[in-house]
């Protein structure tokens, strides 16, 4: 690739970051649509790569916990685990789900995912997403090449901003658009950028009540110690219940002749 060519490409890249909105009801869509597979691909890797400084920070904590953790199932109780971790690390961290009605093509549905506050050096606060099912939202079961090369580089495990978050969501919502019309396929509501914001980015959020963790795959839990049982008291039998012995016994004999 010639300098002219890097330049261009370079230039591209910056101007598409720079004309995107965190806003979630701003599809940026329709501003890929002219962009090659290529530079598509190259904008995710600058916009995946560009983590702050926070982001970075948090990511970090995250991967503490999670490691060794891939192939365990992303249920609510390893996510409450590792809000609790995060926690004990010193982080605001807590548990969320988002809702949404139907609306425009839009069908309603319900999310989960662990939401963090930052305090930045301004003195502002910042609201970072972590999600340890990040990259199995946007995949497709009859993904073109350049698609599975786009979702590949995509990271399991996502920690940033809303901004970065719309990037992402924007470039790979287009891309899988693309891919489903060259395999022929309807693109259906739940694959549009409006539906995917709404995972994270919509207004109806709630925090979650801590429910009663039985995650059991980690040591770090610690030991489980089973709870103290009194002995029971022996009751003696009564004059009456000695009694009733004896006739039953009587009335076996009698039985047996």
């Amino acid at each position: 690739m010639g300098s002219l060519e890097e330049d261009e490409l370079v230039r591209m890249v910056r101007d598409f970051i720079e004309s995107e909105s965190p806003s979630p009801t701003n599809s940026s869509s329709s501003n890929c649509l002219a962009l090659s597979h290529r530079t598509q691909y190259l904008i995710l890797q600058d916009v995946l790569t560009g983590e702050t400084s926070s982001e970075a920070k948090v990511l970090k904590h995250v991967l503490k916990h999670m490691k060794g953790r891939r192939d365990t199932k992303r249920s609510t109780s390893l996510r409450n685990w590792l809000v609790k971790n995060l926690k004990i690390d010193g982080l605001r961290a807590s548990l969320c789900q988002t809702s949404w009605s139907t609306s425009l093509g839009c069908p309603a549905g319900e999310y989960e995912f662990i939401e963090v506050i930052n305090e930045g050096e301004n003195g502002r606060t910042e609201r970072l997403i972590v999600d340890i099912d990040f990259r199995s939202q946007f995949e497709l079961a009859r993904p073109t090449q350049y698609y599975r090369e786009m979702i590949d580089s995509v990271p399991v495990i996502f920690v940033g901003n809303e901004d970065r978050l719309c990037k992402i969501i924007s470039l790979l919502c287009t891309a899988a658009k693309q891919s489903l019309k060259q395999k022929g396929l309807h693109v259906p509501p739940w694959r549009t950028t409006s539906y995917m914001q709404s995972k994270w980015l919509s207004g109806s959020r709630k925090e979650l009540e801590n429910p009663r963790n039985d995650y059991t795959g980690s040591a770090e839990i610690g030991n489980w110690v089973p709870p103290m049982v009194k002995p029971r008291k022996m009751d003696l039998p009564s004059a009456s219940s000695a009694l009733s012995c004896q006739f039953s016994n009587m009335s076996l004999n009698c039985c047996n002749v």
